[in-house]
């Protein structure tokens, strides 16, 4: 069974940084693209970030590029979400996910997600 577990959010001030870590079993982890999402409350949930299995092609929304920095380490089953220069636009359930498709926008692609990651960022 896959299992994925978010972790590292919390409550930061805008222009602090937090780095999320989602832990992957169930599956060969080096095999599958990963990526991120976020859901607002109110809102539907949002592609954010991807990346393939060998770490060489990453994706982002045009609201995180330059801010925001996806990576993976097959060693230890863990894909990463670094992210900078946090926004109050920011404050959302991040949630990741997994991708047999490759690393794509699509969320419909992703086939397993994990329980998500509260991040709140105050103004």
């Amino acid at each position: 069974q896959v299992q994925l577990v978010e972790s590292g959010g919390g409550l930061v001030q805008a222009g602090g940084s937090l780095r999320l870590s989602c832990a992957a079993s169930g599956r060969t982890f080096s095999s599958y693209a990963m990526g991120w999402c976020r859901q607002a409350p109110g809102k539907e949930r949002k592609f954010v970030a991807a990346i393939n299995w060998s770490g060489s092609i990453t994706y982002y929304a045009d609201s995180v590029k330059g801010r925001f920095t996806i990576s993976r380490d097959n060693a230890k089953n863990t894909v990463y979400l670094q992210m900078n220069s946090l926004k109050p636009e920011d404050t959302a359930v991040y949630f990741c996910g997994t991708s047999p498709r490759g690393a794509t926008v699509v969320l419909s692609a992703y086939d397993y997600w994990g329980q998500g990651t509260q991040v709140t960022v105050s103004s």
